[in-house]
């Protein structure tokens, strides 16, 4: 059986608050990230992404790929804590790079209400849902430099066994 990173830390890590568990994820902690909200269950998020020697591409702005990855799971981690009896995961992700990030980044991602109202509705009615998530990566001067639309299957736990898997 293969390590897997997330049950570890679920098991073993649970004693530390989220904020310091995603700031300690590897491909994370490998960028220095900083979670610097994490308020309301996960309804709203701010976290840094530095700009470093690391992230920095030869062009002197951010790495397209370090930004992305960071904004990836966030969508998707904040439906599974608002609606734990589902299984989550990204259906899809557009990033749209508006402008270079040439300053520390902060990630922005809020949960609004009525977005929540709204796929309570759907889960309830068909028993899944699918709902579209806009959010973005801001420079230190508060500018939106990427854009982030993530679309996330909200599924219920015996989704995945009528579907089969990749292995089979």
């Amino acid at each position: 059986m293969a390590f897997n990173i997330v049950k570890f830390s679920r098991r073993w890590l649970k004693f530390l608050p989220d904020s310091r568990r995603l700031e300690l994820y590897p491909p994370w902690w490998m960028m220095r990230i900083k979670v610097l909200a994490l308020e309301n269950e996960w309804r709203h998020i701010r976290i840094r992404l530095p700009l470093t020697w690391a992230s920095r591409n030869m062009g002197g702005s951010m790495f397209g790929g370090f930004q992305a990855s960071l904004a990836d799971p966030i969508a998707p981690l904040a439906c599974s804590k608002v609606f734990p009896d589902y299984h989550v995961w990204t259906r899809h992700l557009s990033v749209d790079f508006v402008r270079p990030g040439i300053t520390d980044m902060e990630l922005r991602f809020d949960f609004p209400a009525d977005k929540e109202a709204e796929i309570r509705a759907e889960l309830l009615r068909r028993g899944r849902a699918t709902p579209s998530f806009e959010y973005g990566l801001h420079d230190s001067n508060g500018r939106l430099c990427t854009k982030v639309v993530c679309v996330v299957a909200i599924r219920p736990p015996d989704y995945l066994k009528g579907v089969g898997s990749a292995a089979e």
